[in-house]
């Protein structure tokens, strides 16, 4: 069932792929409509929309998810058609030291999106609409070395606060369409890279670090293996399922580009040796600290669904996006720097004691 989008509300729209998927859609899009909606919690920022506010076609509401009528006006006052869920906490470390606001954001706030769109769509008889809904590879846990990359048919196992949540997520979701006729579509996408992440990330954070010469923690060995996408290519493959995905189904979004973390780390550190000489050589602020909790091992995507029935392909290579984030993080350092407050610090020192 191919859907044409016209108007749309983007959930989590101050955030790191949020705010990606925002910029990517406006110049690919630029006649559509698009309301964003976010809490600015610490890890949305409404800067990373500012070039933006002048544009007749972008509309910012600052709103938390959880106020369903707020919600439920925002879809029924701008005619949205199409609802793109983004918002979400997202960093497992933190959901290891405190779960609550996991539970609450993605799994209760989720369902509150749900229950408004079902009441201005199914119930006002919008037939004309599209969920979808932004999940993450970690609801399926974790793999051995040499076991074949996640399918979309996998079971769920979690292991983490956060993966659980973004599990159960993904079953409310689809259940909306199973018992209502929602026409929802879900994506579980690998670790994604890129211009706005949040500097707890582990790729900003080497970043920032190797700038001020820092350390570079490193949990445990260093060998978890995680497949890595470019955030815009994340949003390409949203736009191809938001459009000609068929409803009720799940589709990975993988960059077939596995890497141990301290291969990252490592890979980093030359680059940064290229770009910031002055600090070289960055391997040695490299730092192996304890690791976290119920470290999943290895994480891989298999995307051949969405790259064969609707033609999905990464454009960037690791090479060239490693590249572009490392420059850009170089050129916003002023954008990265206003965001490490003193909270922030503080949890990092906790995080990594």
């Amino acid at each position: 069932m191919k859907h044409t989008p016209d108007i749309l509300l983007v959930t989590g729209a101050a955030g790191f792929i949020g705010s990606n998927f925002v910029h990517y859609w406006m110049n690919a899009y630029p006649d559509s409509k698009i309301i964003v909606l976010d809490a600015l919690t610490y890890a949305g920022n409404k800067e990373n929309l500012v070039s933006l506010e002048q544009n007749k076609s972008f509309t910012f509401v600052h709103a938390d998810i959880l106020d369903t009528d707020k919600v439920e006006f925002l879809l029924r006052e701008y005619n949205v058609d199409t609802l793109v869920h983004f918002a979400a906490e997202s960093h497992v470390d933190r959901s290891i030291h405190g779960p609550d606001a996991f539970f609450k954001t993605n799994i209760e706030g989720t369902h509150s999106l749900l229950k408004a769109a079902k009441k201005v769509w199914l119930d006002e008889g919008k037939t004309n609409h599209r969920f979808h809904h932004v999940s993450t590879d970690e609801v399926y846990g974790t793999l051995t070395p040499d076991a074949p990359a996640f399918t979309e048919t996998n079971q769920y196992l979690p292991n983490s606060p956060y993966a659980a949540s973004k599990a159960s997520s993904d079953h409310i979701v689809r259940s909306y369409h199973h018992t209502y006729g929602l026409n929802t579509t879900i994506s579980n996408c690998s670790n994604n890279y890129g211009p706005y992440q949040f500097p707890e990330k582990l790729i900003p954070l080497v970043i920032a670090n190797c700038l001020d010469g820092k350390a570079l923690p490193i949990y445990g060995d260093g060998q978890q293996i995680r497949d890595w996408l470019f955030v815009d290519d994340h949003n390409r493959g949203i736009d191809l399922i938001i459009r000609n995905g068929q409803i009720d189904n799940t589709y990975n979004i993988g960059g077939n580009n596995e890497w141990a973390n301290i291969d990252i780390v490592t890979l980093i550190c030359e680059l940064m040796d290229e770009y910031h000489p002055a600090g070289a050589p960055h391997k040695q602020l490299i730092t192996y600290v304890k690791d976290r909790p119920g470290h999943d091992r290895r994480y891989a995507i298999n995307a051949s669904k969405i790259m064969n029935e609707l033609g999905y392909a990464p454009q960037e290579t690791f090479e060239t996006g490693i590249r572009k984030t490392v420059q850009w993080y170089m050129d916003h350092e002023q954008w990265w720097r206003r965001i490490m407050d003193g909270s922030y610090t503080n949890w990092l020192d906790k995080n990594y004691e």
